[in-house]
């Protein structure tokens, strides 16, 4: 077994912050977004998109994107959601969310469209 890695991340350093677990991985391309809503929604989840500045991604409020899409399966739709969001705030972090009725709580959230970083 390997040892346990340190990711060395700072407030002072910008470029070295990480937002949820996909974002330890290489940024993912278009369909492998796809995948994810997919899974949001097999789950029964209710997908909803987030925004935010990002100098306040970590101890901020995220802007809801109009109101979480309950009872939405439509795939496209929620992309298009999504990339709507990301086009009217092309400098700010989105994310998608995935809301679990039953649990009451967030079972997915990951940044999909990552705003510039400012130094």
């Amino acid at each position: 077994m390997s040892e346990m890695q340190d990711y060395e991340s700072s407030l002072s350093d910008p470029s070295s912050r990480k937002f949820e677990t996909f974002s330890y991985l290489p940024e993912m391309e278009k369909d492998r977004i796809r995948k994810q809503v997919e899974y949001i929604v097999k789950q029964g989840w209710n997908p909803a998109i987030e925004h935010t500045e990002t100098e306040n991604a970590f101890g901020h409020y995220w802007y809801m994107w109009k109101l979480p899409m309950f009872g939405e399966t439509d795939v496209d739709r929620i992309l298009g959601e999504a990339e709507a969001c990301h086009k009217a705030h092309p400098e700010h972090h989105v994310r998608l969310v995935g809301y679990d009725n039953y649990a009451q709580s967030q079972g997915a959230s990951m940044v999909i469209f990552r705003g510039p970083i400012k130094v």
